[in-house]
């Protein structure tokens, strides 16, 4: 629901305005296509946007001049947003040695390729951000809670004003959101954790802007090994910043196939193809859904349960069901289709366990892979989702029955 004092992209002077082409969105009864434009904008700085302001901050009126400044700094330099010069260095040196904020500010101005600010441009005491909250009756109208079941009071409102000004006057191509409260104050949302490395559009304050959404630096200071994937999900704003949609990877997927449409993707896709992802969806002791995927734009997704049906199953009747599951059958002990898992170690036992079927010619394994290039991140399939694809948060969009399955 939005508030009415939410504005659009539309609303920036004639000016500033950004030609651009929309998301094209096609569909049949039983796959979905997608088709994105290609084209290039003019570059334009990237909007960097923080929680509030720290005491260095206050004192000198600028943004990112303490201690989580200097280290944002770095992670744009390592992820190649920016590149530290000597001179830069010289700088960085100097902070850390006198802690004089004009010297993170004399850097941050030999880089006008990104912009930074806050949402809240005041110092909360003891940098608490519940300083700005209060109960749900004081709260601005359409946003959620903030900090520990609190809101953003009313009071406040003009904050929020500020920033969709400055967003408008710069008219970004990106804004990346450091942390929740960015996340908040731009898409009425909380939880960087769970949609942090991908990519959204702005739906509060001023509606139409793409985010790249990542932790803020202060979190990066308090649990350092959060550092490499910041410093990943910055990286996509090297391609992120060369225009002002969001774009999605093309993807063909069919859902709810008959038994037709199963032989047919099988013959067409599946049989000769270079390597077959399967993945399973289980709750109790049941396989809920299948999906194979011989290429990285096109993928099968086979259901077995149904909420809508009134006997719980997607198939009409058991002999319907075994058929299927004889074609599955006919794929997964194929030795010359070479299969990858995403934690096969629980999936091909599962499905031997609960269909007898044993899954012959598994060769990879995309958290087995993960975890040999980086043994101390996450490897949830979600995860991996982030960091390697342009896909959005899909595990946080779903709905309905969570599975049981773990993919770490």
């Amino acid at each position: 629901m939005k508030s009415e004092g939410w504005r659009g992209r539309d609303e920036a002077p004639n000016h500033l305005l950004v030609s651009r082409q929309s998301l094209v969105v096609g569909s049949t009864s039983f796959h979905m296509g997608m088709a994105y434009s290609q084209r290039t904008e003019v570059l334009k700085p990237i909007l960097l946007i923080g929680e509030a302001q720290g005491e260095n901050e206050k004192k000198i009126g600028r943004g990112f001049v303490g201690t989580t400044g200097a280290e944002l700094l770095r992670m744009l330099h390592d992820a190649g947003v920016i590149e530290l010069t000597s001179a830069d260095r010289t700088y960085l040196s100097r902070f850390y040695r006198t802690r004089d904020p004009w010297t993170l500010a004399a850097i941050w101005d030999l880089h006008p390729e990104v912009v930074r600010t806050n949402v809240f441009q005041q110092h909360p005491p003891g940098n608490d951000l519940t300083y700005f909250c209060g109960p749900r009756s004081e709260a601005i109208p359409g946003y959620p809670i903030l900090q520990k079941s609190k809101y953003v009071r009313k009071e406040f409102q003009h904050e929020l004003d500020r920033l969709g000004d400055e967003i408008l006057a710069l008219d970004p191509n990106l804004i990346i959101c450091l942390g929740n409260s960015a996340l908040w104050a731009l898409t009425g949302r909380i939880g960087i954790t769970k949609l942090r490395g991908t990519t959204c559009v702005s739906t509060h304050t001023v509606a139409g802007y793409k985010l790249l959404l990542t932790y803020h630096p202060s979190a990066i200071t308090r649990q350092w090994e959060l550092r490499a994937t910041s410093i990943a999900d910055l990286s996509k704003a090297l391609k992120e910043r060369n225009f002002p949609d969001v774009r999605r990877p093309p993807v063909t997927i069919w859902t709810e196939p008959t038994i037709g449409e199963i032989r047919i993707f099988i013959r067409r896709f599946i049989r000769g193809c270079r390597i077959l992802s399967v993945d399973i969806e289980t709750s109790g002791n049941q396989i809920t859904c299948i999906g194979f995927a011989p290429r990285q734009d096109l993928a099968l997704v086979i259901p077995f349960h149904d909420e809508r049906a009134k006997g719980g199953s997607f198939w009409a009747t058991a002999t319907d069901e075994r058929r299927c599951w004889e074609l599955i059958r006919t794929v997964l002990e194929d030795r010359s289709i070479p299969k990858l898992f995403q934690n096969g170690l629980y999936d091909i036992p599962f499905i031997l366990r609960t269909t007898g079927i044993r899954v012959m010619g598994a060769e990879e394994d995309t958290m087995l892979l993960h975890h040999a290039l980086q043994p101390e991140s996450k490897k949830d399939l979600g995860f991996l989702g982030s960091i390697y694809t342009d896909h959005g948060p899909w595990k946080v969009e779903r709905k309905g029955t969570d599975t049981i399955k773990r993919d770490e």
